[in-house]
């Protein structure tokens, strides 16, 4: 049986740009009335106006500071986890810091993790490995997410499925408190590399050689093969990932999971037999947040009360990659 280890988060914050509902984007874009909640399952997002990644991020990271009662004297790292960014270099962690309260007093350190959908949860369970109350006692991680850049309006179901915003978490070494960290893990099956991508942008297709092109350069997933892969994988994660633990999904108190899809929310409730209300859901007000999706999803049920201190928690989903991985806490 795995050993736990005394790692809390302490406080969260966010920052959502302006809501966009989706019979306004149904009626800019040319929609039928009610496409967007019938197959995307997406009421409302928000999408940025002139705000950028590090912006948005700052903002959260700077409330969740100020929940905790926290300044940047207080953190010995800064960890940026997300799959959009502002710029290739330099990286988004610096750039969130250099937005932040007492920014040029204190040198912390200030690391990238993309693991796209899968950021935050890869975030923090590296924080949890590196907090040992001493060198490490206080970690603040921050997932800054806009998806609308990368949107190819010809594509309804992308267009409608994703949103911008942003979440900040500070996670701490405290052995003072009932909050644990149980156990993470993470399986990248490579059969579903290129099922999700934007092939422009990088290095292989280079702006120079290749001109913006809304194909090129815009995300693009193949939803039936990914759904496929989900279904086929879901069963093998669930076993491993907790067979060295004493609880299963029908004996922990809530499901965070990344907010990917309508389908694909619906296999936790379907294939398990799980309690009502177990699994938390953010897609409907929010929409797909990328790597900010669970941070939202974890803090909006925090904030309604349906998530408590003492609850045991799986914060869980899929990334482009492609990836199955999840972190197990007592909150």
């Amino acid at each position: 049986m795995r050993k736990t280890k005394p790692i809390r988060i302490v406080a969260m914050g966010k920052y959502l740009p302006q809501a966009v509902s989706s019979a306004a984007l149904e009626e800019k874009y040319e929609l039928p009335k009610g496409w967007a909640m019938k197959y995307s399952g997406v009421e409302n997002r928000h999408i940025i106006t002139t705000e950028y990644n590090g912006l948005m991020g700052a903002k959260a990271a700077q409330q969740a500071l100020e929940k905790a009662q926290l300044t940047l004297a207080d953190i010995d790292m800064v960890i940026s986890g997300n799959g959009t960014y502002d710029y290739p270099i330099p990286n988004q962690a610096s750039i969130i810091k250099a937005l932040l309260d007492e920014k040029n007093q204190y040198p912390v350190p200030a690391i990238d993790i993309d693991s796209t959908c899968l950021s935050f949860v890869t975030a923090l369970d590296m924080a949890a490995h590196l907090l040992n109350g001493e060198n490490y006692k206080n970690i603040l991680i921050v997932s800054t997410e806009i998806a609308s850049k990368g949107i190819n309006p010809a594509n309804w179901e992308t267009l409608t499925l994703f949103g911008d915003g942003a979440a900040a978490a500070i996670v701490s070494y405290d052995e003072s408190a009932d909050s644990c960290y149980f156990k993470g893990q993470q399986f990248t099956y490579s059969e579903g590399t290129h099922l999700t991508i934007i092939e422009g942008g990088g290095n292989k297709n280079f702006f120079k050689d290749h001109p913006y092109d809304p194909e090129l350069h815009s995300f693009k997933m193949q939803g039936k093969q990914l759904l496929r892969l989900t279904k086929q994988k879901l069963p093998e994660f669930i076993e491993k990932f907790f067979e060295d633990t004493s609880y299963t999904l029908n004996t922990i108190d809530a499901i965070v999971p990344h907010q990917a899809s309508k389908l694909g929310l619906s296999l936790f409730t379907k294939r398990y037999q799980l309690k009502p209300g177990t699994v938390k859901e953010t897609l409907r007000k929010y929409g797909n947040c990328i790597a900010a999706s669970i941070p939202l999803t974890l803090l909006d049920a925090i904030e309604a009360g349906s998530i408590q201190r003492g609850d045991i928690c799986f914060l869980a989903g899929t990334s482009a990659g492609f990836s199955m991985g999840g972190v197990l806490i007592r909150y």
